[in-house]
């Protein structure tokens, strides 16, 4: 007998092939304090006996779209979206010692931003390796991915980074030319497809409206940070099921402040609803630099 064949119909228009990996998430925007006063949050805080609260803001749940940028990622740059997505495999790969992956990894780091940036000189100021745990809290020697938009350094944090680690006799004529601070973030150990990464498009940011100053106290200084208010205009774009091949640059500063350039992008981890069951919690590293042009 000669097999039949089934008619077969499309059903799916062309537009919703394209975004059948596209998809929402629950992010927890920031609440400013009920009574007025400036934002402030312990980190790393532990003390339960110290006065002040461990944070004096809120946050509230909002669902947002999510664009899968993956196969369109070279229309996102650092210049224009705040974010650029790249494709290199690290040397390093066990990401398992701080003093391995500065010795390791910060320098092969170092020529791949370089490379894609053209910057003259680059300081690597620090690290976090984030693996999330279902069901364990957070905690200093076990970071996990943040599930709130922020941005890591404000303009001031970002000015008082260049001065805590560049010499005195440096830091006046580096502050005088362009310079940025970037992260670069790539999974670790497999893809990212548990608790992936999504960025705030910078065009779709309100910089006066949206961002709010937050300040860090840590035991021994202060730093600050950007929290994010909701604005439905917000444009997020993710880059489905990441491996430990591909990065992200994300800036988080760009003393150009003209409107030529973007300035920076919030960004945030989320719990894709569209996670393949059994897929591994996400393990990944970010690294930050300060960056620096003739």
């Amino acid at each position: 007998m000669i097999p039949r064949t089934l008619p077969f119909r499309f059903t799916t228009s062309i537009k919703e092939l394209i975004m059948t990996s596209d998809t929402t998430g629950t992010f927890n925007y920031f609440v400013a304090p009920l009574d007025g006063s400036l934002p402030f949050r312990n980190r790393f805080h532990t003390d339960i006996t110290m006065a002040k609260p461990a944070r004096n803001w809120t946050q509230e749940p909002h669902d947002m779209q999510v664009e899968d940028v993956r196969g369109k990622e070279e229309l996102y740059k650092l210049d224009n979206a705040g974010f650029q997505y790249g494709q290199e495999a690290a040397k390093h790969t066990s990401f398992l010692n701080d003093d391995e992956i500065e010795r390791e990894y910060y320098p092969e780091s170092i020529d791949l931003i370089k490379r894609i940036t053209g910057a003259t000189s680059i300081v690597v100021f620090d690290h976090n390796v984030r693996s999330r745990r279902p069901g364990e809290p957070g905690n200093p020697q076990k970071l996990q991915p943040i599930s709130s938009p922020h941005v890591d350094q404000t303009p001031a944090a970002a000015i008082a980074r260049v001065h805590r680690h560049l010499p005195p006799t440096e830091a006046p004529s580096l502050l005088r030319k362009r310079f940025q601070v970037i992260n670069l973030w790539r999974p670790i150990s497999h893809a990212a497809e548990d608790w992936p990464l999504a960025l705030c498009d910078f065009r779709s940011i309100d910089f006066e409206k949206d961002l709010v100053p937050v300040a860090l106290i840590y035991p021994d200084r202060k730093s600050e940070t950007f929290a994010v208010k909701h604005n439905p205009n917000h444009q997020w774009k993710y880059m489905k099921a990441m491996t430990p091949e591909e990065f992200i640059l994300i800036k988080c500063f760009d003393s150009i402040e003209d409107g030529s350039v973007a300035r920076l992008t919030p960004h945030t981890g989320f719990q894709d609803p569209n996670t393949p069951e059994g897929a591994p919690p996400r393990e990944s590293i970010e690294l930050r630099a300060l960056i620096f042009y003739d």
